[in-house]
């Protein structure tokens, strides 16, 4: 894998070739990442991983039209090859009026932000086997836990390089650090399974691993001997670890591809107050050490924190330039691409804003209903916003979490489940979509 340099200098070279080969415009993006991954079940060793992958990807246009192609091969011969084969397939592609680079006049200029994500550290695998035993180790010792899936550790880091004609050419690493675990608890026909999962930038910041271990084991402890619950309109009230879903259906919907396609049940619908007056959904690519953090979006435009929903109501399309351009607006530095394709739109690090109830209070008032731990399927139309999914985890009952439950299906409409949305004050930031515990009004919740 290149330095974040010599991967600057490559695709700024490409770029030139590209420009010798006939190119009125490119762009080249190069993606690099090693890791080393430890896996170990019942205390034993199970697998050592170790990768390392590199592709770079030449965007080369014709006027209207353009071609990409890419390749892990990185040598002199591998590379005239790529610029030779992007040439001879731009001159057969079909025209598109929308695409093109990002306008010159918006690329990042100065300093970027510094989102501070490698923090430079490589623990040896020895380092890495340890902490994943010690993980399973405190999974296991939980009463209860019969059985193991295992346990695993890893660390990696990766680049990031984009390169334009308009002389854009930047790039940043980040690190990556993550312990998981996922044990068996119970015995027979009643046994029931659950995990922990933690995903940091910076070493330091992984949770402990007896804390990674125990938890995994007491949520599948805590899933033993599930009853039913009796269909019926309800309170649905979902943990944090599966919450974030429904911002991810939300963004789904207001990416300038779905806009552009007419696929987006939000169409039309911009100007409504689709969720309380109170909510507020951020999107912050500046956070420091965040997991989706980026000084400037894949088209080269500069990132910043904001409200992608203010007052209850969308702010904006998350833009990248082609779909800006077809709807007669501005690229908003969402832009997000693979080395082997054109950019599309994206988020970052996704929160929706605490809410001044504790989850306690939150289900307070609640006399049945189900407090959802893990979501099966995915059924959910992007068009009509109809929303069907398998579902488990615990009653609520007269204000309180009860027994666990399991064999459910949740269903309603992502527009009504929006507007009866209401955010607990427990926001934590774990992972790229981070929201406090959720709670939804009136699901139709298919149970015994």
């Amino acid at each position: 894998m290149l330095t974040v340099r010599d991967a600057e200098a490559r695709a700024a070279a490409l770029i030139e070739a590209a420009r010798k080969a006939g190119a009125d415009a490119a762009d080249v993006v190069y993606s690099g990442d090693s890791s080393t991954g430890v896996q170990v079940r019942l205390g034993e060793l199970e697998d050592v991983v170790r990768s390392e992958g590199e592709e770079i990807g030449l965007r080369f246009f014709l006027g209207r039209r353009s071609a990409t192609v890419s390749s892990s091969d990185l040598s002199a011969e591998a590379i005239e090859a790529l610029v030779e084969r992007a040439a001879a397939m731009a001159r057969e592609a079909p025209e598109d009026p929308y695409s093109g680079l990002a306008p010159e006049d918006r690329l990042l200029k100065g300093e970027p932000v510094d989102i501070d994500g490698d923090d430079g550290a490589d623990p040896s695998p020895a380092e890495i086997k340890v902490r994943a035993l010690e993980i399973e180790d405190s999974a296991r010792s939980v009463p209860g836990v019969t059985n193991s899936e295992g346990a695993g550790a890893s660390s990696g880091r990766g680049i990031m390089v984009l390169a334009t004609s308009h002389g854009f050419c930047r790039g940043y690493s980040t690190s990556g650090y993550s312990a998981s675990a996922s044990v068996i608890a119970g015995t027979g026909s009643d046994m029931q399974r659950d995990y922990a999962h933690h995903s940091v930038r910076h070493h330091r910041d992984l949770d402990p691993p007896e804390a990674i271990g125990q938890l995994a084991g007491e949520r599948a402890v805590a899933r033993l001997n599930p009853g039913k619950l009796s269909s019926g309109r309800m309170s649905v009230v979902f943990d944090p670890r599966v919450g974030g879903s429904l911002v991810g259906h939300l963004v789904g919907a207001i990416t300038g591809p779905s806009i552009t396609r007419r696929t987006s049940f939000l169409l039309g619908r911009e100007d409504e107050e689709l969720f309380g007056p109170s909510v507020t959904v951020r999107d912050d690519p500046h956070r420091r050490r965040g997991l989706a953090s980026k000084p400037f979006d894949a088209e080269g435009l500069p990132t910043a924190p904001s409200d992608i929903v203010a007052g209850g109501r969308i702010t904006r399309w998350l833009l990248d330039s082609a779909s800006a351009r077809q709807l007669g607006l501005e690229p908003t530095g969402h832009a997000v691409r693979s080395a082997a394709g054109a950019p599309g739109a994206g988020a970052t690090n996704l929160h929706i804003e605490p809410g001044p109830l504790s989850p306690a209070e939150l289900i307070a008032d609640i006399g049945l209903g189900l407090y959802v731990t893990e979501l099966i399927g995915q059924g959910v139309n992007p068009v009509t916003g109809d929303y069907s999914r398998g579902a488990s985890g615990f009653i609520i009952e007269n204000g309180a979490i009860g027994a666990p439950v399991a064999e459910i299906t949740i269903a309603g409409n992502l527009i009504d489940m929006f507007r009866e949305l209401s955010p607990a004050s427990d926001l934590e930031h774990r992972r790229s979509v981070n929201v406090p515990t959720l709670r939804i009004e009136g699901m139709t919740v298919a149970g015994a």
